[in-house]
C-alpha cells in the first residue's frame, strides 16, 4: 500500500545540478518527517537532509548551502535540489517516510553519479 517512489537521478558532471523526487502514496503525508538518505558503494547509509512535518530542515555538513530539501503537500511530494555537485556526492539516493515508533518506509533509491 504505501509506497515512495523516487526519480530524477542520472550522470552529471561536477559543478552540476539535479533535482530528486520523492513521491509518496498511502501514507498521510502532512503527518510524515520526510528525508533524502545517500549510500556510496560499500559505504553506510548516511542521512543527506530532512524536513519535519512543521517544514523545519536539517542538512549534513557536506551539503549546507548546496542542497535544499522542500515537500509540496499538494502533490504529496518531496523535493532535493542539489547544486554544485560533487563526485563525492555519487551514491544511490533513498527517500525515507517516518514518524517515530509509528512507520518507518523507504523507497528503492536512485542513483546519482557526478564525474569530475
Amino acid at each position: 500500500q504505501v509506497q515512495l517512489v523516487e526519480s530524477g537521478g542520472g550522470l552529471v558532471q561536477a559543478g552540476g545540478s539535479l533535482r530528486l523526487s520523492c513521491a509518496a502514496s498511502g501514507i498521510i503525508f502532512s503527518s510524515s518527517n520526510m528525508a533524502w538518505y545517500r549510500q556510496a558503494p560499500g559505504k553506510k547509509r548516511e542521512l543527506v537532509a530532512s524536513i519535519t512535518t512543521a517544514g523545519t530542515t536539517n542538512y549534513e555538513d557536506s551539503g549546507k548551502g548546496r542542497f535544499t530539501i522542500s515537500r509540496d503537500s499538494a502533490k504529496n511530494t518531496v523535493y532535493l535540489q542539489m547544486n554544485s555537485l560533487k563526485p563525492e556526492d555519487t551514491g544511490v539516493y533513498y527517500c525515507r517516510a517516518s514518524k517515530t515508533a509509528i512507520f518507518d518506509f523507504w523507497g528503492q533509491g536512485t542513483q546519482v553519479t557526478v564525474s569530475s
